[in-house]
């Protein structure tokens, strides 16, 4: 099934539509399917209602409670797929206001234990100095000054020692300058700071380093439920455990090539010492 980021919405009432109908078509009750399946009828009201989205594994367990054909089975699974993709491009954003991303960025770090980031083209936004984020916000309509304040009072989440944090960064993304040298040191300098915290790691790729993989864009992992994936127009996000664990393996291919602890930090104090020689 091809992905259209206008029918995401649109698939996931087409998938509630179809279960609704396929079960009927075997001629179960949803309680009776509830049954079969060992869901609660709630479950099964709620996801043939749209009020709940069922997961790929629910709907196969659903699939294979109804007996459905298998090549039925599988465009129902792929639609499952796209209805548990999200697309959040980036001008619906910005209409609803840059703070209102601060806002759902905060939640998803307040709810996760285990957080995984691959940055391979700039400096994410727990990591940056205040400097960093302005000129970072330069094509961001609104109230940027906000905007970085709400960012700043994002980090405070690093302190937070119930949680663990892994960034990659390549070499690109910690030398890339959208601010002038002296601050592109600063910034580098929080980076070494950053890492020295107990439950942060912080992975460097210098350029140069043979990987398998090639770094094609940024990705974050919330624990193994959820991933998003960023480019120029938005963002995708991914609730397959398929992509999941595609992405955490990608993660610890990159991982397994990164200098982190005393390597890192000799190499990302060389640079800023670099900057400010400049």
């Amino acid at each position: 099934m091809s992905f259209d980021p206008g029918q995401l919405g649109r698939s996931q009432a087409d998938l509630a539509q179809t279960l609704r109908a396929l079960r009927k078509q075997a001629g179960l009750t949803g309680d009776r399917l509830a049954r079969r399946c060992n869901m609660s009828q709630s479950q099964i009201s709620k996801f043939e209602t749209g009020r709940r989205i069922p997961g790929p594994v629910d709907v196969e367990r659903i699939l294979r409670a109804l007996g459905t054909p298998r090549e039925i089975a599988d465009e129902v699974t792929a639609l499952a797929r796209v209805a548990n993709t999200e697309w959040q491009g980036k001008r619906s954003s910005w209409r609803q206001g840059a703070e209102k991303r601060q806002t759902e960025l905060r939640s998803l770090e307040s709810e996760a234990a285990e957080l995984r980031y691959f940055l391979p083209a700039m400096i994410t936004g727990l990591l940056a100095t205040p400097e960093y984020m302005a000129a970072g916000l330069g094509h961001v309509p609104g109230n940027r000054a906000g905007i970085v304040d709400r960012k700043v009072a994002r980090q405070a989440v690093l302190h937070d020692t119930s949680k663990t944090f892994t960034f990659l960064l390549s070499e690109q993304a910690v030398r890339w300058a959208i601010v002038p040298a002296p601050d592109m040191a600063r910034q580098i300098d929080r980076l070494v700071m950053v890492s020295r915290l107990p439950n942060v790691r912080i992975g460097v790729l210098p350029i140069g380093t043979v990987m398998p993989r090639g770094p094609m864009n940024t990705f974050t992992v919330y624990d193994e439920r959820l991933v998003t994936v960023e480019n120029f127009t938005g963002r995708i996000v991914f609730r397959d455990f398929r992509d999941i664990s595609e992405h955490l393996s990608v993660f610890s291919v990159f991982e397994e090539c990164a200098l982190f602890d005393g390597e890192a930090r000799e190499l990302l104090a060389r640079w800023a010492d670099e900057l400010r020689d400049l």
